[in-house]
C-alpha cells in the first residue's frame, strides 16, 4: 500500500518554519507498512487541489493531509478537499473530533477536516498541530488498513451471499 503526506503550511512551505506534523503521520503509515511518496509542503490555496489530484492520478491508497482545517480565513484545506473527493465517509472526522473532545481538548470541535474517496483513494484531513495530528492518528491508526482494504473492494464487504 501506498501513501502520501501533505503538509499544507504558507509560513512552513516558505521555510519560516520546519514541518512537525507531516513528520509524525508518516512515522505512523511507515509503523504499519505504508510504502511513503516524497512528503509534500503546500501553502495554503489552490495548491492543495493541485497536489490530491496528483496523488490520486498517481494511485496513492492514502493521502493524508495536516493543516489548514480551523476557522483562519486562510484554513480551505476540507474545501479544496471536498472539491477532489467523490465519497465523503464522515465517520472519521467525527470520530476524530469526538475523541479529541473527550481528551479534554475543547477545540478539536473547531476542527472542519473532512474524509472520502477519490477513486479508490482515502483522503483525510487532520489538524496541523502536532497535538491534533497525534489525536487524530490515534484514531485513524486501527482502521486505516480496513478502511484502504474496502476502498480497494477487498476484505468481506465485496462478497455477495
Amino acid at each position: 500500500m501506498r501513501a502520501l503526506v501533505v503538509s499544507i503550511s504558507t509560513r512552513a512551505a516558505a521555510g519560516v518554519y520546519p514541518d512537525r506534523s507531516g513528520p509524525l503521520i508518516a512515522e505512523m503509515l511507515e509503523k504499519l507498512g505504508f510504502e511513503l511518496g516524497q512528503p509534500v509542503v503546500v501553502p495554503d490555496g489552490p495548491e492543495i487541489e493541485t497536489i490530491l489530484l496528483s496523488g490520486v492520478h498517481d494511485g496513492y491508497d492514502v493521502v493524508i493531509t495536516t493543516g489548514g482545517t480551523g476557522l483562519s480565513p486562510n484554513d480551505v484545506t476540507p474545501e479544496y478537499t471536498s472539491s477532489v473527493i467523490t465519497r465523503q465517509i464522515p465517520g472519521i472526522p467525527e470520530a476524530m473530533r469526538t475523541a479529541g473532545r473527550a481528551a479534554g481538548v475543547a477545540t478539536a470541535a473547531l476542527s472542519r477536516g473532512v474524509a472520502g474517496l477519490s477513486g479508490h483513494t482515502l483522503i483525510v484531513n487532520l489538524p496541523g498541530s502536532p497535538g491534533g495530528v497525534r489525536d487524530g492518528l490515534a484514531v485513524l491508526e486501527p482502521l486505516l488498513i480496513h478502511a484502504v482494504e474496502q476502498a480497494q473492494g477487498g476484505g468481506d464487504h465485496g462478497a455477495t451471499a
